[in-house]
């Protein structure tokens, strides 16, 4: 047993922080793990991405747990009829492959996508599209996920050869802007997007999804596109929809020796900052000497975006996959190990944390799990949650989604206070009288007393369990930590786990 410890008074709690949910199904499956939010909080800023998710599991998933929990928003998969790929086992990447704007794809129908946005709207969800608009389908041929037969550079209805770039190689020198912009990524039909006559046929499509409701678009392949370029076409959208506030993210990966610069997109919108996985992920792996210690100055001088223009996260299904240029990225794989490294990311004030939610694969081209014909297995089905196996669902892991409350409840505080490290891997750190972390990456347990600027009382150790609806315990016998009037604690961390608390989990009496 561990103890929190306030002179001699002690509360026994769990066993170490249940940081990976493998082992505990049954009570992960039942109910959410923190108090249930009001619709939309003000305060509330974390995106989860429910890769390859159908639109009616994405809908059961807002209403019963992203927005009980605090959840943002969710990017969905592209939208869009895309290519159909029996012979390469139907892979993940047929996605990013469209044949038509139509909205039917291997997620579900257009009612059924409406009715998703809908029901997560209702429960305080907003919905983010991944927008492949640089390219077309690769293939010579094929037919679409709505039927629609294709070749390349002619999709009925919609493209023509005319629309495309005259450069018909792929890239093939990232120092020059030209040819990253003008030829084709991977063998992707690349799109014109300087063409008066595509931007508006990309404009419509962008315009058909916020008129369902689409509240922001994360665009695929950005770096791709010409900065001005993109920006006419975001502008117009905008124009179309003055009345809506469009969350715009654009994937922008900049290694900073390359021709094309994540800076250049800022004047659309944010940007995904691949870097920041990547130092997280260095860090918590200890690689070439980091330490978790070395984050207290992770931010903008290290060659990341401004916080205001960021998007972060610690993997995503690119670099899962070892995809878009080098770094160390943990992922799922990693179990615990990962599991901090997100408490760090949803503690920490920077950016707009993206939260990974997986399917489990064993190759880089896997798509999710599936059917024979390719019909994608669902999440749900009635009351079983297939959860924590072939859907992997980090953001149901208790130390992520505990983390989401503290992330909401201490988002108005922009600063780190109260930092507290070993001079290696156990940091501990707070954000003003809102909240406060600490984690123990080492291989041995961590007994310290912590000063913090809390306010006295008895708080829930939110990576074990937020406060339960009445507000009177913690939920899955989370421990009680005990703050006292000159805002100190102690506590004894066992290895590899990690303690937060907000104001948000204080227990009423």
């Amino acid at each position: 047993m561990w103890k929190i410890v306030l002179g001699a008074v002690s509360v026994s709690g769990l066993v170490g922080l249940l940081l990976n949910p493998l082992a505990l199904l049954p009570a992960l499956s039942s109910s959410p793990s923190v108090a249930p939010t009001p619709a939309e909080p003000p305060d509330s800023t974390t995106l989860v991405h429910l890769f390859e998710w159908t639109w009616p599991d994405i809908a059961t998933e807002c209403e019963t747990y992203l927005g009980p929990n605090g959840f943002h928003a969710v990017q969905i998969s592209p939208p869009q009829e895309h290519v159909v790929l029996p012979d390469y086992g139907y892979p993940w990447w047929q996605r990013y492959q469209p044949v038509s704007y139509q909205l039917e794809s291997r997620s579900g129908s257009r009612a059924q996508l409406q009715d998703m946005i809908d029901r997560c709207h209702r429960a305080g969800v907003a919905i983010y599209a991944d927008a492949v608009i640089n390219h077309m389908a690769g293939f010579e041929s094929g037919v679409g996920s709505a039927g629609t037969h294709f070749t390349k550079y002619n999709y009925p209805g919609l493209y023509e050869p005319s629309d495309f770039h005259p450069c018909r190689q792929s890239v093939a020198d990232y120092g020059n802007a030209e040819n990253v912009t003008q030829c084709e990524l991977v063998g992707l039909a690349d799109l014109d997007t300087g063409s008066a006559r595509v931007q508006a046929t990309i404009v419509n499509y962008l315009s058909g999804l916020v008129d369902m409701g689409v509240a922001g678009f994360r665009i695929d392949a950005a770096k791709h596109i010409r900065n001005q370029e993109l920006g006419q076409i975001l502008a117009q959208l905008r124009d179309r929809h003055p009345e809506s506030d469009l969350y715009i993210y654009q994937e922008v990966i900049d290694p900073g020796t390359e021709a094309i610069r994540q800076q250049d997109y800022y004047p659309n919108g944010n940007v995904l900052d691949v870097k920041y996985g990547q130092f997280v992920g260095g860090a918590f792996l200890g690689l070439e000497g980091q330490t978790l210690a070395n984050l207290q100055t992770l931010g903008e001088g290290w060659g990341l975006a401004p916080s205001d223009k960021a998007v972060v996260f610690i993997d995503n299904h690119d670099k899962q996959r070892g995809h878009g240029g080098g770094g160390h990225y943990l992922t799922y794989k990693n179990g615990d190990l990962y599991a901090l490294a997100n408490v760090f990311m949803l503690a920490f004030p920077y950016g707009k944390p993206q939260v990974m939610s997986s399917f489990a694969f064993d190759n880089s081209d896997q798509g999710p799990p599936a059917y024979a014909d390719g019909t994608t297995r669902p999440v749900h089905e009635g009351d079983t949650l297939n959860c924590f196996g072939e859907w992997v669902c980090e953001h149901r892991w208790p130390a992520i989604a505990g983390m989401v409350g503290f992330r909401n409840a201490t988002q108005p505080v922009a600063e780190v206070t109260d930092w507290w490290s070993d001079g290696a891997n156990q940091i501990a750190f707070g954000r003003g009288s809102l909240g406060f972390v600490a984690i123990n990456r080492e291989a041995t347990p961590l007994t310290h007393r912590f000063q913090t600027q809390l306010p006295q009382g008895r708080y829930c150790n939110v990576v074990q369990g937020g406060l339960t609806a009445a507000g009177t315990a913690c939920a899955n016998d989370a421990t009680v930590v005990l703050v006292n009037r000159a805002g100190q604690f102690t506590a004894t961390l066992p290895e590899m786990t990690a303690l937060a608390i907000h104001v948000d989990a204080k227990l009423a009496r």
